[in-house]
């Protein structure tokens, strides 16, 4: 069956979702963006409509993505239409004070000025109901420094892809040390030249292999602080 043939305000709720989940998949941006629209105008809550269909649709996404089944550009794809979504949901959820995972600041390191990598992980987060602050491309340790104090993120997200670039993290993290803010923070690191026992290295929290790991591993680091602050740690 044809997408021309789907009558987008014709399906079920649950249908309608389901089929979002689909179209999310292919990066079908204004499919989305209707969808999202009919699902407001049948009465669902913003979070509800971010939640199950945009969040679980790019849950879905990111699972092939770390599968190997979904690539880079698809994926792009996806979180472009993901985004179209968000900005009709956005002020809706400001407005009535929808409960978000964390905030996240992200950029990549001084001298480097890739950004696909970085820009996915900072779609993937949204899409998984993160705030992201996204500083762009070559980050000296000021601008770091500067967005942890404007915007109190939980996570500090940084990028590198040259090899010469990515020992720069260590000169953050080692300034967050002197400053004795660095356990205030997660720490997550990725790029393709890095691995694990680098970013053990340099003091990260956890190195992130891709998009998909750097949502999972942020939701595991935000529920591991929301409980030690439970108990009183």
């Amino acid at each position: 069956m044809s997408d021309d043939e789907i009558i987008l305000s014709e399906l079920s709720d649950e249908e309608l979702v389901q089929q979002m989940h689909d179209d999310l998949y292919d990066g079908l941006k204004e499919e989305i963006e209707e969808a999202t629209q009919i699902l407001l105008d049948r009465g669902w809550a913003p979070y509800d409509v971010l939640t199950e269909a945009l969040v679980e649709g790019m849950r879905i996404v990111g699972v092939d993505f770390r599968d190997g089944i979904l690539f880079v550009p698809e994926v792009l794809l996806s979180a472009n239409a993901m985004k179209a979504g968000m900005s009709i949901l956005r002020p809706l959820l400001a407005a009535t004070g929808a409960p978000k995972l964390g905030k996240m600041v992200i950029g990549t390191v001084k001298g480097d000025i890739h950004d696909i990598g970085k820009n996915l992980v900072g779609m993937m987060m949204e899409g998984a109901g993160f705030d992201v602050v996204d500083l762009g491309i070559n980050n000296p340790v000021e601008n770091y420094l500067d967005a942890i104090e404007r915007e109190q993120p939980d996570i500090l997200g940084m990028s590198a892809l040259l090899t010469t670039t990515m020992p720069y993290m260590k000169v953050v993290i080692d300034t967050m040390k002197e400053k004795g803010i660095r356990d205030d923070y997660i720490v997550l690191v990725g790029g393709a030249p890095l691995n694990e026992e680098f970013g053990k290295a340099v003091g990260a929290d956890a190195y992130c292999r891709d998009a998909a790991i750097a949502v999972e591993t942020a939701k595991e680091y935000i529920k591991r602080k929301h409980n030690m602050l439970a108990a009183g740690g």
